[in-house]
């Protein structure tokens, strides 16, 4: 059962940026599997099905397609519990509603600034989730793309961390700056999602990945590890295959957006200061038609 009066805690274990508040759900026994399923939805949006493999409890990142998301999760013998919406746009939380009809007592998270279709419970930075007792979600406040949106950190007991980022963090890209700034993009990408372990794994929320590596070497058309990232995403989408997770330590290397603390990155577009470079990065990429 869910607490009626959450705890609020600090934990040294935690990314330094966050204050902690914690949500339970219902009990599980302890668990060490976390399985994570790509579902594919609309165009090119990635609806996420989070299951703990001891318990069967699941939980779906923005099923924007419900039907789609009970049936695998029926499939895989998961018992869905909760949504976890990354932000307001009708592309992550269009499927809110519905699926609380099709799931009687579902619970559907969405940050309290946000306004998300069908939210029972508002999370702020720092809220922590649990999804059976070994798998814990912290709510990461990340703002720009819209006011309110988060990134959920999974973390268990035995195996290396995941996010998931929505319209935050890209693939070698970031999203655009719908309602909010580059001083906050800088710090929802190079603050608080760049502090996270460098082998937290990425789940973003659409199939960008080629474009937007096409794009980052334009910036960095010198950058090896680009070059092979590009060649490899460009393999994985000729089979009909996600390029998504990728790693907080690979995204250091090869996004744009996230690199702009290095003096090379701002002078190849003529800053000197990262702000200012993820601004100027953000507006040729808005611009540009490769």
């Amino acid at each position: 059962m869910f607490a009626a009066a959450p705890q609020r805690f600090v934990s040294a274990a935690l990314p330094r940026c966050c204050r902690t508040r914690t949500i339970t759900s219902a009990r599980a026994q302890s668990t060490k599997t976390m399985k994570i399923l790509h579902v594919p939805c609309l165009q090119d949006n990635y609806a996420y099905l989070i299951i703990n493999e001891r318990t069967r409890e699941a939980a779906a990142v923005d099923p924007v397609e419900p039907e789609k998301m009970i049936e695998i999760a029926k499939e895989n013998d998961a018992h869905l519990k909760m949504v976890l919406t990354t932000h307001h746009h009708w592309d992550h939380a269009g499927g809110n509603e519905k699926i609380r009809e099709l799931v009687p007592g579902i619970k559907i998270y969405g940050g309290s600034l946000d306004n998300v279709k069908g939210c029972t419970d508002k999370v702020e930075n720092g809220d922590k989730i649990s999804l059976g007792a070994s798998l814990s979600i912290l709510s990461l406040h990340t703002p720009c793309h819209t006011t309110g949106h988060i990134s959920y950190y999974v973390t268990d007991k035995e195996e290396s961390p995941v996010v998931f980022t929505g319209d935050t963090l890209f693939v070698a890209g970031c999203g655009k700056f719908f309602e909010g700034t580059a001083e906050q993009m800088y710090k929802s990408l190079c603050i608080t999602l760049g502090s996270l372990p460098k082998p937290t794994q990425v789940y973003c929320g659409h199939e960008y990945t080629v474009k937007n590596l096409q794009f980052a070497l334009t910036v960095e058309p010198e950058n090896e590890r680009l070059k092979e990232k590009l060649s490899w995403a460009q393999h994985q989408r000729e089979a009909d295959l996600p390029t998504i997770p990728s790693t907080i330590e690979e995204e250091l290397e090869i996004n744009p957006f996230m690199r702009v603390d290095l003096p090379e990155i701002q002078a190849k577009v003529g800053c000197k200061s990262p702000v200012d470079a993820l601004r100027k990065i953000r507006n040729l990429k808005d611009n540009w038609r490769g």
